[in-house]
């Protein structure tokens, strides 16, 4: 019989047309976590001369109407549909602006092409970041080469917002290439937005290339062991620090930094300036980096309700469950089997507990003397939007654990840097905690219901109903007294004499 390939998940993708850059990309199917699939980027520098101009840069229209042709075969080929464009600043700004569409048009039959305002700009990137931080509250402030947009956030929901003429590209045409100068434009436009000054104490969200630059410096400076810019966060000192280095450097010592992309090392001072007025103006605490904007607001806008409404750390979970586990009815009976040993933990740490169970079998078809790192890297670095560094850090250790990695084990050394003792124990504890049920279940829900888990006292009792397939053999009893171990207890296995009587 031939082999049937399975049926093709849907795909949809979208053109962000900007003043510094065109990207394509193409996401796979129908999910709270935003997929992608196919990402490819040009720097075109439309917007370069518009300030003084007025039009789009000619040699950057050219090369855009090549470009823009090979997305569109590359779309058409991949199956994308819907496939749309976004065109932002420059094109809605230049004179020439509504003729470069047209030509785009006769290229590309049958595609929309949008050109946002400053406000729908705002809207998608809004929209974006909080797919995968539902809860922002702060200031989004998304960054391009023509334009800056900042969004007030309250509770993961859109406030006021704002467009400014201070891209990359527009403030230095603006200032003459003069950072100094930049500072004061920059200065004088942000405080012409009365809300700018409300999140005093909260966060303030970074979106664009030239910011996500400004974060792999502090990241190469710093050592950081995780090498992922989405929810990167710093500290409001360090952000001022940072900015204050990229401000004063000359420009070898910018092409000499650890991290700097070569093609943004013009970008970088009027980032920096545009960041540190930022921060003055809006008395944030932290900065948090945002990969997800635009594109991942355009992505959710078309996900049905049911999927926008999902808790984005828990559908990550879930989609690594169903591409990796074996039985889906087990994760929430490891849930309520694992309480126990957690009492009094906070509402997010019982979130990741409930994300750790789910994730629990992800190793179980991978080669049983790699599982332990396999399915530690899978989830550290899992495309996951909705995951911060901390949550990834403690997922992936406890997975790591519940595969019976060595604890002081090499590859688990970004996690060890990243969370807490406090912390680093709790994941310890949980993923003992797994590895012992599934050595009880055999990774089957039957199996682990004659089983249970609980605290008196200075004991760890594990409670066994007689003629449920489950018994005290010697690994069983091993992982026990490990599992008290971490807990500070003594391990005991008894019957259940509860479930008996029932």
């Amino acid at each position: 019989m031939p082999f049937a390939p399975p049926a093709p998940l849907p795909r949809c993708g979208v053109v962000d047309l900007g003043s510094n850059s065109v990207r394509l990309v193409v996401y796979e199917g129908h999910t709270r976590n935003p997929m992608p699939i196919f990402n490819e980027k040009a720097v075109l520098r439309l917007g370069r001369g518009l300030q003084a101009t007025g039009r789009l840069n000619e040699e950057g229209v050219a090369q855009a109407l090549t470009v823009m042709q090979r997305y569109y075969m590359v779309a058409k080929a991949m199956g994308a549909d819907p496939f749309e464009v976004l065109a932002t600043a420059a094109v809605r700004d230049a004179a020439n602006g509504a003729a470069f569409v047209d030509a785009l048009r006769e290229r590309m039959s049958g595609v929309p092409i949008h050109i946002l305002s400053g406000i729908e700009e705002a809207a998608y990137s809004a929209d974006g970041v909080v797919c995968g931080i539902p809860g922002a509250n702060g200031v989004l402030a998304d960054i391009g080469g023509g334009s800056l947009e900042v969004v007030r956030l309250i509770d993961g929901r859109r406030g006021p917002s704002q467009t400014l003429k201070l891209g990359v590209i527009r403030l230095a045409e603006r200032s003459g290439g003069d950072p100094l100068r930049a500072r004061v434009i920059a200065d004088e436009d942000l405080r012409s937005v009365p809300w700018l000054g409300e999140p005093v104490g909260e966060d303030l969200y970074l979106v664009g290339g030239a910011w996500r630059a400004l974060a792999r410096i502090h990241m190469a400076q710093t050592s950081y062991p995780l090498n992922m810019v989405h929810h990167y966060t710093i500290g409001r000192d360090a952000a001022r620090d940072l900015t204050s280095l990229i401000f004063t450097a000359p420009r070898k010592l910018l092409e000499r930094l650890p991290g700097a992309p070569r093609r943004r090392i013009d970008d970088l001072p009027f980032a920096a300036t545009a960041l540190r007025r930022l921060l003055r103006i809006t008395g944030v605490r932290r900065v948090v980096f945002s990969a997800s904007g635009l594109r991942e607001g355009w992505f959710m806008r078309r996900m049905p309700h049911e999927i926008q409404d999902q808790d984005p750390v828990l559908s990550a979970a879930w989609e690594m469950a169903d591409r990796h586990g074996r039985d889906p009815s087990l994760p929430p009976a490891l849930v309520e089997w694992t309480r126990p040993l957690f009492p009094g933990e906070t509402r997010e740490q019982a979130h990741l507990r409930e994300a750790m169970c789910w994730m629990s079998d992800i190793g179980s078809h991978d080669h049983p003397e790699f599982r332990a790192e396999q399915a530690y890297l899978r989830v550290l670095r899992q495309p996951g939007v909705g995951l911060d560094h901390y949550a990834r850090a403690f997922l992936a250790l406890a997975v790591a654990l519940r595969y019976e990695a060595e604890s002081d084990a090499a590859f688990l050394r970004p996690s060890r840097q990243l969370l807490d003792i406090e912390t680093a124990n709790r994941a310890e504890v949980l993923g003992i905690a797994l590895r012992l049920a599934y050595t009880l279940s055999a990774g089957t829900k039957d199996l682990l219901a004659g089983t249970r888990l609980r605290i008196e006292g200075a004991r760890l009792i594990l409670l066994l109903r007689q003629n449920s397939g489950v018994f005290a053999g010697e690994s069983v009893i091993r992982r026990l007294e490990r599992l008290a171990q971490a807990l500070g207890l003594q391990a005991a296995a008894e019957p259940d004499l509860m479930q008996a009587a029932e």
